[in-house]
């Protein structure tokens, strides 16, 4: 990809051939899907046809081994269409499949689960956050006691995506609570074959479609085996995948705003006052460009990121790289510009605006979970100005 984001051919071929099916086969259920609030059943065997399950998954394992480039165009291009949706789909593919890929020591799990993420046939999540513990990650306090050769799991998470549909749940534990952070493991289980687990879905105004779940464990066994990486590791596998959720994440939110500008233009346009279409108007005119401006300067941080950690040969963010520091800027800057988009958005459709069977109203309340979720808008201007007093800024990255 060339700074002036012009796609390979490859790349042009990805977007068309999931924009063509976002408008055929997602649009003409959404307004149903929203309002019943259920994520339409085939989505991931829809997107496993498309060939985006597993994009930078190795061939080996059912995946078409390329980047976090073409990972963020998918995701952007779903978004399209819906961004609760492409968050789904991020959040299965990218936090819990891809993270479990590139820290799992054995192979014979990756090679039993990762097939599976790719058909469809497995749906993931990733557990984080608890009741008490959000941006402070650090402080969870779900339990894994060791037991002979298993672990007895208790404790909660909280506003897991896809919690109330996973097959595969990927999530962090206390092992050693005395050594604070350096105390915590992560570990996998098949949810739907657990004992011991619970999953209440939360009700959301926004990102309706894509499920959300309160997670209950008391005394779950899981076997020793399902450690990811290493015994009191957890946090490096956090950290690892953070800046890959960050970055492709910023796809749902450019999705969105792409598509507010995109219907804005056409209603500003048809709509007519004063007899002449409310285009015309400089107020509006003026939010329309302002809309493209803020658009575009968060594509170029967003697809920047993504270049920088495809350039990367162990694409590890965390604390001390360039990589965090990209990471949370370009979502701290898509997010916070995608809201403002969907309320411009918003205001140009007057009250139609503010009615369901616009799509704007979705994409308005879809938007506003960016500045809150994969880490607020506050943690992530922590972690710029973090790296930035590192190095005062030496990379220039």
């Amino acid at each position: 990809m060339a700074l002036d984001f012009t796609f390979t051919e490859e790349q042009r071929m990805l977007e068309d051939s999931v924009y063509k099916w976002g408008m055929d086969w997602l649009e003409p259920q959404m307004e149903h899907m929203c309002e019943i609030d259920e994520m339409p059943p085939d989505i991931f065997k829809e997107t496993a046809n498309l060939g985006i399950n597993g994009i930078v998954f190795e061939e080996k394992y059912g995946g078409t081994a390329m980047g976090y480039i073409e990972t963020l165009l998918a995701y952007e291009t779903i978004a399209r269409v819906s961004n609760a949706l492409s968050m789904t789909v991020g959040a299965s593919q990218t936090l819990a499949f891809d993270n479990f890929r590139r820290n799992s020591k054995n192979e014979e799990h990756k090679m039993d689960i990762l097939p599976k993420s790719c058909s469809g046939e497995y749906i993931g999540c990733i557990g984080i956050t608890e009741p008490n513990a959000g941006s402070d990650a650090m402080s969870l306090a779900t339990r894994a006691e060791k037991k002979g050769d298993k672990y007895i799991i208790n404790g909660s998470k909280i506003f897991i995506t896809n919690g109330p549909v996973a097959d595969f749940f990927l999530f962090y534990a206390k092992t050693e609570p005395e050594k604070g952070p350096h105390g915590i493991t992560a570990f996998w289980f098949y949810p739907k074959e657990a004992k011991g687990y619970t999953c209440e879905k939360i009700k959301k105004w926004g990102m309706r479609t894509s499920p959300t779940g309160l997670i209950t464990f008391e005394d779950m066994e899981i076997p020793e085996e399902n450690i990811v990486g290493e015994l009191n590791k957890g946090v490096k596998v956090l950290t690892a995948g953070l800046c890959t959720e960050r970055i492709t994440l910023c796809g749902c939110t450019l999705g969105s705003m792409r598509r507010c500008l995109q219907d804005s233009l056409q209603y500003s346009k048809e709509r007519v006052q004063f007899g002449k279409p409310i285009a015309s108007f400089q107020l509006i005119a003026g939010k329309l460009a302002d809309m493209y401006c803020e658009y575009k300067a968060s594509r170029w941080m967003a697809y920047s990121a993504a270049s920088y950690c495809d350039a990367l040969e162990d694409k590890v963010g965390g604390k001390g790289t360039d990589l965090d520091r990209m990471a949370a800027a370009a979502l701290l800057y898509c997010g916070e510009k995608g809201t403002k988009i969907g309320l411009d958005a918003v205001q140009i459709h007057g009250g139609y605006g503010y009615c369901t069977e616009y799509g704007v109203t979705r994409h308005f309340l879809d938007q506003k979970l960016w500045e809150i979720g994969a880490g607020t808008s506050e943690i992530r201007r922590i972690i710029i100005s973090r790296e930035l007093l590192r190095d005062n800024f030496a990379s220039g990255n």
